[in-house]
């Protein structure tokens, strides 16, 4: 359909300045009104069969009956309409349905300030400036909580069957629980699939952590039809390597060097964290095992004295930390670091931090949720350089590669 010049001209004639057009009584929300409430009193007249004034067509004898008052919520602020009815009530507008008060789309929006970490105050406030229209909580609250169900089904959806990498972090936040505010930890599962594309797995919630909770886990992604891993990094959670390592017994647990890294230099002054940082290096840049632990030993000699903490954590997590040596550098640019997760970590803590505590958990899972679907959608490629992993993975888990 085309609107002419003409009748545009005609709605503008009395056109002075911008209010004129998008104000509060402006053009764009009176033709609105007017267009919505026309396309009301059509749809009526092709339920019934005939227009206003027509002799009754339909064999029931059903006709007009008025009209009733609804006012509709939007990015237009509150529009009010008359809404026609028949008498025997079974019109069923489509334009704009039975109980609807809000334009579709509306609570699209309301969805979108709160995955971005707004509360409902600041949601509130925000509809009222932006489009003058004034929201309860309990709308808001509603609006939001009817996601629960689709987090839900997302946390229980069928997985692939094999991730050549996973990696697992937390973040931690403050919910109220029987009228106390407890930290809880938030444990998110991010998993590399076949195709080199990263894929949230899940997000737990836990008051502790420990082998209890971690196999917990572990379990329902096999149950999700997670059948094999092959690396699954982890920086360090007490617990996990042995929970994976009891569901998945081929699965190599490999710890995030940046995490080691990072814990070891927060023994080292910043006049010497440049030094010591360089000789650590050397270790995980070392071609094999063996040339590790001869780094590793040069290590001890020249700071062992100064920072034996260092030396002990290395020494101590050296199993978890030499798997990392067995892959050519394909794979160990990809298990070097869990950033992948961090950054989704780093997202998600920018969105929490002007909340002091969150009334539930349930109301966690509603934010995370919303907010890791805002978070994916940015996932549109492959890791770079993933076909030369691939192929990597290909020879080296050869009798575990799905065939494809």
């Amino acid at each position: 359909m085309t609107v002419s010049n003409e009748l545009i001209d005609s709605l503008l004639a009395n056109y002075k300045k911008p209010e004129d057009l998008i104000g509060e009584h402006g053009i764009l929300k009176q033709l609105t009104k007017r267009l919505v409430e026309r396309a009301l009193e059509v749809e009526l007249s092709e339920h019934l069969g005939h227009g206003r004034h027509e002799p009754v067509a339909n064999p029931t004898g059903n006709t007009r009956n008025g009209k009733s008052k609804k006012t509709l919520k939007g990015e237009f602020g509150e529009l009010p309409l008359e809404i026609p009815r028949d008498r025997h009530g079974s019109f069923e507008p489509q334009i704009i349905a039975k109980h609807q008060t809000r334009w579709n789309g509306f609570d699209d929006k309301i969805l979108s300030l709160y995955a971005r970490g707004m509360t409902v105050r600041e949601i509130q406030a925000h509809l009222a400036e932006m489009y003058g229209t004034e929201v309860s909580p309990t709308l808001i609250s509603s609006v939001t909580d009817a996601v629960i169900e689709d987090a839900r089904a997302w946390q229980s959806r069928p997985l692939d069957t094999v991730y050549p990498v996973v990696y697992l972090d937390c973040i931690h936040v403050k919910v109220r629980d029987a009228g106390t505010v407890r930290t809880k930890a938030v444990y998110l599962a991010l998993g590399l699939n076949l195709s080199g594309e990263k894929e949230l797995l899940g997000l737990w919630m836990a008051q502790t952590e420990g082998a209890k909770f971690w196999l917990q886990v572990v379990t329902e992604l096999k149950n999700r039809g997670v059948q094999d891993i092959f690396i699954a990094c982890v920086d360090g959670l007490k617990g996990f390597p042995e929970a994976i390592e009891t569901v998945y017994p081929k699965t190599a647990v490999q710890l995030c060097i940046v995490h080691l890294v990072r814990y070891s230099l927060n023994y080292v002054s910043w006049k010497l964290r440049k030094a010591v940082a360089a000789d650590l290096r050397t270790i995980y840049t070392a071609a094999t095992v063996d040339e590790a632990e001869t780094r590793l030993d040069e290590f001890e000699a020249k700071w062992g004295a100064d920072f034996p903490t260092i030396v002990q954590s290395w020494r101590r997590n050296w199993a978890r930390i030499i798997p990392f040596f067995d892959y050519p550098p394909e794979i160990r640019r990809i298990i070097y670091t869990t950033n992948a997760i961090e950054s989704v970590n780093m997202s998600l803590r920018k969105i929490t931090k002007n909340r002091a505590a969150f009334p539930s958990d349930e109301a966690v899972l509603k934010l995370f949720y919303l907010a890791l679907l805002n978070i994916s959608q940015k996932w549109t490629m492959p890791l770079q350089n993933w076909k030369a992993a691939l192929n990597r993975f290909s020879i080296m888990f050869e009798d575990r590669m799905p065939i494809r």
